[in-house]
This record gives structure tokens, sequence and C-alpha cells, in this order.
């Protein structure tokens, strides 16, 4: 994405900063309540949703905790995450009945310019609670690099990059969007 050291404060105005955590907030409460469909409409044609496996290296190492090339949870275009909510919508999807409940907390929302007057690089962190039935409970914390576009006066979602605090994956599954 970007190289945080290069970054000057004050290249956003405040106004687009705001606008864009409020984005982000929105978004949560989407998935929060499953308005997929809603979600689905915040998001990029071009999308690239990616949630790659970290792997526990050294620091020297230069291969880094994950790559495109290495496994990931999640590495979907727009198609693939249609598919996911048509999946989660379904009357055939028996697990999600009763639904898994969610909350989404995002904080500490950066934002910075990239290289085109209409899109920015968003950093966020999360935490994601889950609960089903009486007693499944999960929680996701990670960090999120987002690149949002203005697509006529709407923001859109058109790149992120999940990074999970925990290179082992401590949940039974991922039922969620990140």
């Amino acid at each position: 994405m970007c190289n945080a050291a290069s970054v000057v404060a004050g290249d956003v105005p405040i106004e687009m900063t705001l606008r864009l955590q409020r984005f982000l907030h929105h978004e949560a409460r989407l998935l929060d309540a499953r308005a997929y469909h809603d979600w689905l409409k915040l998001l990029a044609d071009d999308i690239h949703y990616w949630m790659p496996v970290i792997e526990n290296r050294f620091e020297r190492d230069p291969a880094g905790p994950f790559g495109p090339e290495r496994m990931a949870y999640f590495d979907d275009g727009i198609e693939d995450l249609r598919r996911r909510v048509t999946r989660f919508t379904s009357p055939s999807a028996w697990m999600e009945t009763p639904a898994t409940r969610h909350v989404h907390i995002i904080t500490n929302v950066e934002v910075e310019p990239t290289e085109l007057p209409d899109e920015w690089h968003v950093h966020s962190a999360f935490v994601n609670y889950r609960n089903r039935g009486d007693d499944d409970e999960a929680v996701l914390i990670g960090r999120r690099q987002d690149v949002i576009r203005l697509v006529g006066d709407s923001p859109r979602l058109a790149r992120r990059l999940i990074t999970l605090a925990q290179s082992m994956l401590l949940t039974k599954n991922i039922n969620t969007f990140l």
C-alpha cells in the first residue's frame, strides 16, 4: 500500500477524513445488521478483498509474514463476494439459523492521499465480536488497509487487505466480512 514514514500530516482535509470514517462506521453497522446486499453496494466493481494467512517468520526474513503467492482466507473479487452473500442469505444456510450476532468495532482510522485525486488509503483497526447460540463466541482482532474511491459522489471500497493479530485462526469459521 503506502509507506507510513512518507506521510505528512494534514495531506487530507478533515472533512474528507471524517467522511471516510463515517463510511467505515456505516459499513460496520450494515454488517452487524446482516444487510449484506446493502453492503455489496458499498463495493467497487473491481474490488480486491484479501485476507492472507499470516505466517510466523523471523523479522529479517525477506519473504515477510504473507504474500500474494501464499494461502489466504479470502482472496475475493466482486463475484466471489456476491456468491458469499447469496450463500449467507440462502434459506439453506442452516448454520446461520439462528443467525450469528456480530459487533464490528472500527477504530484508529487514518486517511492518506494516493496518487489519484478521488482515492484514499484508509488504515483502521477492528474488533469483530461474534456470538452464536448460548455460549459460542469468538473475537477476531486485526488491521485493515483499504483503498476507498469516490464513484460519482459516493465512496466505494476498492481494496481491502485484512491482517489478523493471530497467526493461527482461533475460531471455528469466518462467517463474516471484516
